[in-house]
């Protein structure tokens, strides 16, 4: 199957890098390639592209899809939250840009085998990185009512996630859930009739908070951010597109956090907390696809960018 994805908010987030041909960019979620094609096309004999990607078979795609340009490209398997240690192995100090777009890609959702989409009958796998041991089955399999309830709760925003958990651990005790249909099934059957047609599929949300749980994804972006914002050089920018509220949230959070760190009461006169401003947030609102990239790719209507530039104090 080939590697198919659309990147989202393509042409706003190379604009939003705001690319020095000489520069050195990192893209931490590279797929198929897309976001990365394009700052390779920017770049100088000079500048220097570093793809990273824990999905072997994504890594493999922007291998072939970036070819033209693989004198100026390292494309390195593993998570983008050790982008400290792998800038580090290749000795580098900072960078000019990082890119991280957060959306499951297209050929994930549509290969059946890798168990993303609850559309469709496959092993329940979820796995971003498959040489990682945890599966959504375990998840499902193992966890506690409780914990399950949480995860629906907190990841999947659902207001249904305490029948949800229930009925989960009700049909497993008849028989373990190995199948994508089998778990779609029991969501289906745990939320009452008149709410299932509102807000997409009955399983969309419980399927997103599964995913999120076995990939670590919230704790992965929340613990990356500010290290990444440390690793730019002046000027620099981190770009981050997301897909739902929860990772936006952190992400305009964080951004805020670098931009004013101060923990002084606002009724002091001068800062006393030495905290220093890393820079500036650029996008006060989210930059949001056109309607014409929302209609040749529905998968985008939910994409926000946002833009932080590095600063460093005078």
């Amino acid at each position: 199957m080939d590697f198919k994805h659309v990147s989202v908010l393509l042409n706003e987030t190379i604009d939003g890098l705001n690319i020095n041909p000489d520069g050195i960019y990192v893209d931490g979620t590279l797929g198929g390639g897309g976001h990365a094609y394009e700052v390779c096309k920017r770049l100088s004999d000079k500048g220097r592209l570093i793809g990273i990607d824990q999905d072997g078979e994504a890594l493999e795609a922007a291998r072939e899809h970036l070819k033209e340009f693989e004198d100026k490209i390292t494309l390195v398997r593993s998570n983008y939250c050790e982008i400290d240690t792998i800038l580090k192995d290749l000795d580098i100090d900072k960078v000019d840009g990082i890119v991280l777009d957060l959306g499951v890609s297209s050929y994930q959702l549509d290969n059946l085998e890798r168990g993303f989409s609850y559309k469709s009958d496959a092993p329940l796998d979820m796995r971003m990185d498959q040489r990682q041991v945890k599966t959504a089955a375990d998840v499902v399999n193992t966890y506690s009512e409780n914990e399950l309830f949480r995860i629906i709760r907190d990841y999947g925003e659902d207001k249904f996630a305490k029948n949800i958990a229930k009925h989960i651990v009700m049909e497993r005790q008849k028989k373990p859930f190995e199948t994508t249909a089998q778990l779609s099934e029991v969501i289906k059957h745990s939320i009452p009739m008149k709410f299932q047609n509102k807000g997409g599929h009955p399983a969309k949300k419980t399927f997103q908070a599964i995913r999120i749980e076995v990939n670590k994804e919230l704790t992965v972006l929340r613990d990356s951010i500010d290290k990444m914002i440390e690793l730019l050089n002046e000027n620099g920018r981190i770009c981050i597109i997301t897909f739902h509220s929860l990772e936006d949230r952190i992400v305009k959070t964080k951004f805020r956090e670098n931009e004013n760190p101060c923990t002084c009461p606002p009724d002091f006169p001068v800062c006393v907390c030495g905290k220093e401003s890393k820079g500036k947030v650029i996008t006060r609102k989210p930059i949001l696809p056109s309607k014409v990239e929302m209609e040749e790719n529905p998968r985008s209507k939910s994409a926000k960018l946002r833009i932080f530039e590095r600063r460093y104090k005078k």
